[in-house]
């Protein structure tokens, strides 16, 4: 029984990584900061290929947005998923009109939540 209910644990906390990290994955997808916005921490960090720097959430969206607005997002592939101390990650490649950025992000549980720590995009 107690095997059951440990195995149920687990089950359920590795679902959460999942669906956290394939609904990042589609807002990428579809170029929705908006979407990705949702999982961002109070506090994220955005690299970009001209700068970087630690954004509030809200400024975070509107940055990304511009991003995505700037670049034209035309497709996300997921390279890699993986977890590093329960803390998953993802890398990728985003095609836009202005051509490929490696992607990566990062997220972390905070309470009950998994929220984006880091989101890179690198030429």
């Amino acid at each position: 029984m107690k095997h059951l209910l440990l195995y149920g644990i687990i089950s359920i906390f590795l679902s959460l990584f999942t669906l956290s990290v394939d609904d990042v994955v589609i807002g990428m997808k579809n170029g929705n900061a908006s979407q990705v916005s949702r999982f961002f921490d109070n506090t994220v960090e955005l690299t970009f290929p001209d700068k970087s720097n630690s954004y509030s959430k809200s400024q975070a969206e509107l940055v990304l947005k511009d991003f995505f607005t700037t670049n034209g997002v035309k497709s996300f592939m997921v390279v890699q998923r993986g977890d590093n101390d329960n803390s998953p990650y993802c890398i990728g490649i985003l095609q836009t009109k202005n051509g490929e950025f490696r992607t990566t992000f990062y997220l972390k549980q905070k309470g009950e939540k998994l929220l984006l720590q880091e989101l890179r995009f690198e030429k």
